[in-house]
């Protein structure tokens, strides 16, 4: 059994699509980040960054393992089961460069843009036009390594896929079309087919924020410092 820490997001959907895909058993507990879930001390000693996803893995011998990041869980994943990922030296490069990219690139862009498009106070142009920027950008690296290709790594679907394809699902709700990106346009159609990326999608759907909390009413999401760290707020 696996303890899943999760809540409703682009980050939390990766992993959620890999324990899907992976079939394996796990129990979910929603991480209420606006509540400050992530500040308790027995969240931070599996999850030291405050944020999800996470997991504990209690298939193992001995005590049970944490990890933290997504593309660590998803490399774990993917060593523990033997899924979802090549076997080939040079394929394995690419995995990890493209794993690489989408945790350094997309995914915090993404991230970026999501703040300045859904919860930065009103008047935030530039921030919200850098990001838009830079994400499009991000999609165009996108389309051009999917010309010719089905998936990322070509004819297999990988843990890359997974772990890439939630900050493009959301791509309209940033404000971006598909006008200029058909084969990431077509690949997001592959992924959305999948049931077990539909299952991890429709995961605690409920419980998604949907700009109820923002940078203006929520210190614990939007506006943290060290303190929130160091134990020297009160939240």
């Amino acid at each position: 059994m696996i303890d899943f820490y999760f809540s409703p997001t682009p980050n939390g959907w990766k992993v959620g699509i890999m324990l899907e895909e992976c079939g394996l058993d796990f129990n979910t507990t929603l991480v209420r980040l606006a509540k400050g879930d992530q500040f308790v001390p027995t969240f931070l000693a599996i999850s030291p960054n405050a944020k999800i996803p996470v997991i504990v893995d209690h298939d193992v011998d001995g005590e049970p393992v944490s990890v933290f990041e997504s593309g660590a869980i998803m490399l774990y994943l993917a060593e523990k089961t033997g899924k979802f990922m090549p076997t080939d030296s040079f394929a394995r490069k690419e995995m990890h460069e493209w794993l690489f990219w989408q945790v350094g690139n997309q995914g915090p862009i993404g991230g970026q843009l999501s703040h300045f498009v859904n919860y930065a106070p009103e008047g935030q142009d530039y921030g919200r036009n850098r990001y838009k920027g830079e994400y499009e950008r991000n999609m165009a690296v996108l389309e051009n390594r999917l010309e010719g290709r089905d998936f990322i790594l070509g004819d297999d679907y990988t843990i890359c896929d997974m772990i890439v394809f939630p900050w493009a699902f959301i791509a309209k709700n940033l404000g971006t079309t598909f006008d200029n990106f058909p084969n990431v346009a077509n690949w997001r159609e592959r992924m959305k087919q999948r049931i077990a990326v539909r299952n991890a999608i429709n995961l605690m759907k409920d419980k998604q924020n949907n700009g109820k909390h923002n940078a203006e009413n929520n210190s614990l999401l939007y506006n943290q410092g060290a303190e929130h760290l160091l134990g020297k707020t009160n939240r």
